[in-house]
């Protein structure tokens, strides 16, 4: 497979000072990225599969996994200062144009099919209060989706710093009742409630202690997805060593957060009446400690927190492909950007694909948790590469100085890469069949991109792995269509 070296290097990205972010505002992006819609959901996602052991069993290699995560991006930020856009540029420049491309091209489908997930978990809240918005999926809800996401696209557009300073104050906003939460369940928790049936053997339909596990698995991903969004946006930080400190302490903050919300629930209901429980799921939670004020508190505090996190994601999704088209693994059109430093045609286009995704939620009855399973298997890739580039990087000693230690960096990123591997096993075959369907056409601007700076398109692996992906899309759409397969 070609290396980087043969291809035009990945250029840096040049900012005014008006776009420059502080740690603030860095920190803000990575918890507002990851503190979404999932956090309100937790307790029926994590226990419509697994029972209270699972859920710790669950957490902890999460949390382990995550964390070489974070080391893995808090090392390449300031090992690889010339690299912006984090986990794509990491990519391309340990394993060549066309592995970056596609961890770019993924990180993207990531991003704004999540987002079409936060649309509709946002309009199901409402409905707590509006029952016309049902799921979120009515074309009530899909009409009121629509008109949120274009005023989002509107604020962007008035500058990447101004959007930041008004997502640092929507993290402010969303955090605090997830702390009362917190605060009001550990004080109603009950033991007893908590070890009923711990090991989540006596519901037949839960399986294997195994199986419960592989069934957290993309719940706690979707929840953490957005600790790269420091280095995503790398090129815009006034401080470089900021972006490692943004990302450490967002990830100890939501993993502290998320554990508490899902374990201290199981304490209040049983897993059974946490599976039933429509999402958000925490309304139902907090109903059954103080009544229906704490469900209303909850829908509210949701809906603010997801358009926190719509607006953090549309930022993310925006970013990837505008750096990716300045330099030549995208087409160029992806980098152009207005007056103010936005990337005007990448926000765009990406905005016009969560509006087409709305539409087919209306017609296909799409569910938030299937879209958000496909959001996580779609940005394994990226993930996957991060970790396994600065493994490459300990190995062969590039970036260490003479005698350096480089046995913590390696296992960093052995076990970073793992973790995502599992992930893969774990999604299992429908959600990474319409990956897929997804990543495919990526190839058509691909060549785009490589016949526009007129080099090679594919070395001979690239072409193996690109008809490898074809061959996978086209059987995907075949088993989607005789029904074999219905991730949506």
């Amino acid at each position: 497979m070609a290396t980087a070296g043969i291809d035009i290097p990945i250029q840096k990205v040049t900012t005014t000072a008006s776009t420059k972010l502080r740690l603030g505002s860095l920190t803000a992006l990575v918890i507002g990225s990851m503190v979404g819609s999932g956090v309100f959901s937790l307790p029926q996602n994590m226990a419509a599969g697994a029972g209270p052991l699972a859920i710790l069993v669950g957490w902890a290699i999460t949390a382990v996994g995550m964390l070489a995560l974070v080391f893995v991006y808090q090392s390449l930020a300031t090992r690889k200062p010339e690299l912006d856009a984090g986990p794509y540029a990491y990519a391309k420049a340990g394993f060549g144009p066309f592995i970056g491309f596609n961890s770019a091209w993924g990180y993207w489908i990531s991003a704004w099919v999540g987002n079409v997930s936060y649309a509709v978990i946002v309009f199901s809240a409402l409905s707590y209060f509006f029952p016309a918005f049902g799921d979120g999926n009515t074309w009530q809800a899909v009409l009121g989706a629509s008109i949120l996401l274009w005023l989002i696209h509107v604020l962007i557009l008035a500058g990447i710093r101004q959007a930041a300073v008004v997502n640092l104050i929507v993290t402010v906003a969303k955090i605090a009742p997830i702390v009362l939460f917190i605060g009001v369940v550990a004080v109603a928790f009950k033991l007893n409630v908590w070890s009923l049936d711990f090991y989540g053997l006596g519901n037949a339909s839960l399986g294997s202690i195994t199986a419960q596990v592989k069934s957290t698995m993309l719940v706690t991903l979707w929840v953490f997805i957005g600790i790269e969004g420091a280095s995503v946006f790398s090129g815009r930080a006034e401080r470089r060593k900021d972006i490692a400190t943004a990302t450490v302490l967002g990830f100890f903050t939501c993993l502290a957060l998320y554990a508490l919300v899902s374990l201290l629930s199981l304490g209040i209901l049983s897993q059974p009446e946490l599976a039933a429980l429509k999402n958000p799921s925490m309304a139902g939670v907090l109903e059954a400690v103080v009544g229906p004020w704490g469900a209303i508190l909850i829908n509210i505090a949701l809906v603010v927190s997801v358009v926190g996190a719509f607006l953090s994601w549309t930022l993310l999704a925006a970013e990837i492909p505008h750096v990716a088209g300045k330099d030549g693994t995208m087409p160029k059109f992806f980098g152009q950007e207005s007056e103010r430093g936005v990337p005007a045609t990448s926000l765009l286009i990406t905005n016009l694909l969560v509006q087409a995704f709305l539409v087919i939620t209306l017609f296909a009855q799409s569910t938030y948790q299937a879209l958000f399973y496909i959001a996580s298997a779609a940005i394994l890739v990226p993930y996957i590469f991060s970790g396994a580039y600065a493994a490459k990087l300990a190995l062969t000693g590039e970036s260490y100085d003479s005698g350096e230690q480089r046995a913590g960096p390696l296992f960093a990123g052995a076990l970073a890469t793992v973790y995502g591997l599992w992930l893969v096993y774990a999604a299992g075959p429908a959600y990474l069949f319409m990956c897929a369907i997804l990543y495919a056409p990526g190839i058509i601007f691909y060549v785009w991109a490589r016949r526009e700076t007129n080099q090679r398109v594919f070395h001979p692996v690239e072409a193996a792995v690109a008809a490898a992906l074809v061959a996978v899309a086209m059987l995907a759409v075949y088993e989607m269509w005789t029904g074999a397969i219905s991730p949506l």
